[in-house]
C-alpha cells in the first residue's frame, strides 16, 4: 500500500496529523493513537477541500459542522484545529490572535487543565462542536445539528437556503455503529430526509476486545440504505481521490443522508503494527514511533514538529476559502437584516441565547377550580411560553396525547421532510435518539423540549448526562411520575428515578405541587440557558391550592418555601412535601395545627433550586433546631437525608409498585395523611 494517494503537500499534512497524535499520546502515556493515523486522510479532505468554515469565526451560525462522534481519537480533532489556525474568540466572536490548540496544549494532551482532554469537551476549546465519548452520542447530536440548520434556513430563509443552512460531516466509528442509539439517531435522520447529514463510518473492524468478528457480522451498509440512506463505498481510507468522489457524491444528494463506508486499518503507517488492535487503546512506544516516522519518510527524533508548508496549506485551503464565505455570508446577511429586522433580532438572540422580552406575559394564572394533572396543566404552560419564544420546539417519543407536549397554537406546524419549518416533533419511539438529537439542536441555539413518562427517562439518561456535562438548556418533561399512574403496574411506575436524576450534577429536578406551582417553575427555569430541566409531572389529577389561605406560588421559583406555617411562627415539627403528595401534606398539616401541633408546611419542588438560595433564606426556610422533620414523596428516600437529618422520617417508597387505582395504591403503601401525622407525633414524642 501506498502512504496516502495525493500531492507531496498532502501527504506532508496528513502524515503531521498522525505524528502528532502519536506524539502527544505518547507524552500522555495515554490514548489512542491508532484511529487517528487510519483517519488523518478523510479528516484533511473534509477539512482542506470541502468544509465551509472559517477558523477566524469559529462559532459562525451558517459553518459545516464536524463532529468527531469516535471521541477517543480526540487528538485527531485537536491536530485539525491546531493546523487550520482555529482562534479562540471573544464574547462578540471575534478572533483574538490566540489559537484555540496551541502546540503547548497538545503537548500536555490528557494532562489537567489542557483543552486536549482525552475526550473532546464542549466550551473547552472554540472549535469543539460537542462533548463526545460515549459511543453513538456524537451521530446522535449531529442529527440535532442537521434538524436545527433545515429548521432555521426554513423557518427564516425559505427562499435564502443556503443564508442559513449547512452541512454535518461526522467521523464514526464501528462502536457508534452498534449502540442503540446509533441506531434510533440513523432511523430518524432517514424518516426526515436530512440531506445535509454525512457520516464517514470507519470500518477498520477492530474494536477493544479484537477483531469485530467476534459479535458484528451485519451488512451496515445494508442496514442504512434500509433506514433510508444514501450509501458510498471507500475501499481504501489513503485514497484521497476516492474521499472526494464520495464526499461529492453526498453534496449532490438532496433527498437523504449519506454514509460513507472507508474501509481502514487502524495504525495504518507502521510496518509492525498495521493490522493490530494494540495502537487503539495504548501508545505505540518510542521505538515503534521511530520506525513509523522513518516509514513516513519523517524526521525519527522529532516530536511535535508541524513544518511551515503544512500550515500554510491549511491558510491557503480551509483558512482563505472560509474567510471569503464568511465574508460573504455577513454581506448577505447584513442585506437580509435590513428587509427582515424581526427576523434578524430573532436570529441574533437565537446565536446568543437570550429570550425575547415577555417571553412569560401569557403564563397562565389558575384558580381553586382549575382541578387536573400537573402534566395536563404543564402543556398549557408549555404552550403559553413557546408561543412567546418562536425556537423553542419539541416534541416526545410517540406519547404527545399523554405528555400533553403537542404545541396547539397557531402556526406551530410539524417538523418533517415536507415542511422543515413545523415546530411539533415526532421523535417515535426513540427515546434515546430523541434526547440526542435534542443535545444537537440546544449546541446550534434552540431552546428544544423532549417528552416521555418519567419511567424512561432510564432510557436516555446517558444524553441527559450530557446535557448537564455541556452545560445546554435542554426541557425534559417526565410525566407519569410515580405509582400515581396506577393500573399499568411497576413496569411503569418511578420509584428510584427521581433520586437518579437528582444524582446528576447540574440537572435542576422539579417537581411542583400544584398548577401555579408548575407556572412559577417554569418561570424560574426558562432563563437559564446554563442547565438541563427535568420538570416531572403526574397523570392524576391534583387540587389548586387556594393561595389565599397558603402562600403565594411565586415560592416555588426559589425551590422550597414555606407554603404554610405554625400559627406562632415557631414550628416544632416540618413537614415537606412535593409534587402529588404535597395535597397530603396539606392534609397532615390541617389536622396537626387543628390538633394544637407546631407545625410548619414546606413545599420543595425542586432541591437545586433550594440549594442554590442563600443560607440565610434556607435556614428561614428549614430553621436547623427543629429536627422533627417528616419527608412525605412516591419515590424512594435517598436524595433527602440531607434535609431530614438523623431523626427525621421519610414517608414514600422502599419498593417497587404495583397494579391497581391509584388511590388504592397510596392506601397500600402507607402514602396517606394518617400515616404523616403519625410520623409526626410520633417525632414530638
Amino acid at each position: 500500500m501506498a502512504v496516502a494517494a495525493g500531492s507531496k503537500i498532502e501527504q506532508l499534512a496528513i502524515n503531521t496529523i498522525r505524528t502528532l497524535s502519536m506524539d502527544a499520546v505518547q507524552a500522555a502515556n495515554s490514548g489512542h493513537p491508532g484511529t487517528p493515523m487510519a483517519l488523518a486522510p478523510v479528516s484533511y479532505v473534509i477539512w482542506n477541500r470541502f468544509m465551509r468554515y472559517d477558523p477566524e469565526h469559529p462559532h459562525w451560525p451558517a459553518r459545516d459542522r464536524f463532529v468527531l462522534s469516535c471521541g477517543h481519537a480526540s487528538m485527531l480533532l485537536y491536530s485539525l484545529l491546531h493546523l487550520a489556525g482555529v482562534q479562540k474568540v471573544d464574547q462578540q466572536g471575534e478572533p483574538t490572535g490566540t489559537p484555540a490548540i496551541s502546540l503547548e496544549s497538545i503537548r500536555k494532551f490528557r494532562q489537567l487543565h489542557s483543552p486536549c482532554a482525552g475526550h473532546p469537551e464542549f466550551g473547552e476549546a472554540d472549535g469543539i462542536e460537542t462533548t463526545t465519548g460515549p459511543l453513538g452520542q456524537g451521530i446522535g447530536n449531529s442529527v440535532g445539528m442537521a434538524i436545527a440548520a433545515r429548521w432555521t434556513a426554513a423557518r427564516y430563509a425559505p427562499d435564502e437556503a443556503s443564508l442559513l443552512d449547512y452541512n454535518v460531516y461526522v467521523l464514526c466509528s464501528d462502536g457508534d455503529i452498534m449502540e442503540g442509539v446509533g441506531c434510533e439517531a440513523a432511523s430518524l435522520a432517514g424518516h426526515l430526509k436530512l440531506s445535509n447529514l454525512c457520516w464517514i463510518y470507519d470500518d477498520n473492524r477492530i474494536t477493544i476486545e479484537g477483531h469485530t468478528d467476534l459479535s458484528f457480522s451485519e451488512n451496515v451498509a445494508k442496514r442504512f440504505e434500509g433506514l433510508g440512506w444514501n450509501t458510498v463505498t471507500v475501499e481504501d481510507a489513503n485514497n484521497l481521490q476516492a474521499i472526494s468522489g464520495a464526499l461529492d457524491t453526498f453534496l449532490k444528494t438532496t433527498d437523504r443522508p449519506t454514509l460513507i463506508v472507508l474501509r481502514s486499518i487502524i495504525g495504518y503507517g507502521s510496518p509492525n503494527k498495521a493490522d493490530s488492535h494494540d495502537a487503539h487503546g495504548a501508545p505505540l512506544g518510542e521505538a515503534e514511533i521511530k520506525l513509523t516516522k522513518n516509514f513516513y519518510g519523517w524526521p525519527e527524533d522529532a516530536k511535535f514538529e508541524v513544518p511551515g508548508e503544512v500550515v500554510e496549506d491549511f491558510a491557503n485551503g480551509v483558512g482563505q476559502r472560509g474567510r471569503q464565505a464568511y465574508a460573504d455570508w455577513k454581506k448577505a446577511f447584513d442585506a437580509y437584516g435590513q428587509q427582515h429586522p424581526q427576523q434578524r433580532t430573532e436570529l441574533q438572540q437565537i446565536w446568543s441565547g437570550e429570550l425575547p422580552g415577555n417571553w412569560d406575559k401569557d403564563l397562565p394564572v389558575f384558580t381553586t377550580k382549575d382541578k387536573g394533572a400537573t402534566r395536563v396543566t404543564g402543556g398549557k404552560v408549555l404552550n403559553a411560553i413557546a408561543k412567546n419564544i418562536p425556537w423553542m420546539l419539541g416534541g416526545s417519543a410517540d406519547l404527545a396525547p399523554s405528555t400533553k407536549t403537542l404545541l396547539t397554537f397557531d402556526g406551530a406546524g410539524h417538523f418533517g421532510s415536507a415542511d422543515y419549518a413545523g415546530r411539533n416533533f415526532h421523535f417515535g419511539i426513540r427515546e434515546h435518539g430523541m434526547a440526542a438529537a435534542a443535545n444537537g439542536m440546544a449546541l446550534s441555539g434552540l431552546r428544544p423540549y423532549v417528552a416521555t413518562f418519567f419511567v424512561f427517562s432510564d432510557y436516555l439518561r446517558p444524553s441527559m448526562r450530557l446535557s448537564s456535562l455541556m452545560r445546554l438548556p435542554v426541557l425534559y418533561v417526565f410525566t407519569h411520575d410515580s405509582i400515581g399512574l396506577g393500573e399499568d403496574g411497576p413496569t411503569h411506575q418511578p420509584v428510584e428515578q427521581l433520586a437518579a436524576c437528582r444524582a446528576i450534577p447540574g440537572l435542576i429536578v422539579a417537581r411542583p405541587g400544584d398548577a401555579n406551582e408548575v407556572a412559577e417553575v417554569y418561570r424560574a427555569v426558562m432563563p437559564l440557558v446554563d442547565r438541563p430541566v427535568a420538570m416531572i409531572l403526574t397523570r392524576q389529577d391534583l387540587p389548586t391550592l387556594d393561595r389565599d389561605k397558603y402562600a403565594a406560588a411565586a415560592g416555588a421559583a426559589r425551590g422550597g418555601y414555606v407554603l404554610a406555617d405554625a400559627p406562632s411562627g415557631k414550628p416544632s415539627v416540618i413537614l415537606i412535601g412535593t409534587g402529588s403528595e404535597l395535597p397530603i401534606c396539606v392534609e397532615a398539616y390541617e389536622r396537626l395545627v387543628a390538633d394544637g401541633v407546631a407545625a410548619r408546611l414546606v413545599s420543595m419542588p425542586s432541591c437545586e433550586l433550594f440549594e442554590s438560595q442563600d443560607a440565610a433564606y434556607r435556614e428561614s426556610v428549614l430553621p436547623a433546631d427543629v429536627t422533627a422533620r417528616v419527608v412525605v414523596e412516591a419515590g424512594i428516600r435517598q436524595s433527602w437525608d440531607r434535609y431530614l437529618g438523623m431523626r427525621g422520617q421519610f414517608i414514600g417508597m422502599s419498593s417497587f409498585g404495583a397494579s391497581g387505582p391509584y388511590e388504592e395504591l397510596y392506601e397500600h403503601f402507607g402514602i396517606t395523611p394518617e400515616t404523616v401525622v403519625n410520623a409526626a407525633r410520633a417525632l414530638l414524642a
